[in-house]
């Protein structure tokens, strides 16, 4: 292994360390934007539980072919553009985050929301300093795993 390549390229791989976070990251975090109020909504209204988990489980299922050619078509761009990938992306990880988000609310025990608001808490606050510091270990598998579509396995 020639070592003196990295230090001859280290513009070029930093570059390019910077694109793949950039194309890694920000599909999780707008997934994750979209999946937490879904995901809260699916929560407070229990029947809106089983369509939201079926819609997600069909867009997890598109084969990523196909969601990486498709949406040019929809969005004017190109296949490799990065608003297709961003755009392709966001859709395994927002199928993947909602069931997390969902089942990270769920496992926050009643004792625990029903001691915060009569201390005084509002749902607001609740939520992000009670319910969301106890979910994070139920829903750190799915925002681990979530850049990661179903073919790359």
């Amino acid at each position: 292994m020639k070592w003196d390549w990295i230090g001859e390229n280290a513009g070029t791989i930093e570059n390019l360390l910077g694109q793949h976070l950039y194309l890694a990251f920000l599909p999780v975090a707008i997934g994750l934007a979209i999946a937490l109020p879904v995901g809260m909504l699916a929560v407070r209204h229990p029947r809106l539980y089983p369509p939201v988990l079926m819609t997600g489980g069909i867009l997890y299922s598109i084969p990523s072919l196909a969601l990486f050619i498709v949406p040019p078509s929809i969005l004017g761009t190109r296949i490799l553009d990065p608003i297709n990938i961003i755009v392709a992306l966001t859709f395994y990880a927002m199928a993947l985050l909602i069931r997390s988000v969902v089942d990270g609310l769920r496992s926050v025990p009643d004792h625990v929301t029903q001691a915060a608001s009569a201390i005084g808490y509002r749902r607001y606050r609740q939520l992000l300093q009670v319910e969301l510091p106890i979910t994070l270990p139920v829903m750190h598998p799915g925002c681990a795993s979530s850049p990661f579509p179903p073919s790359v396995w």
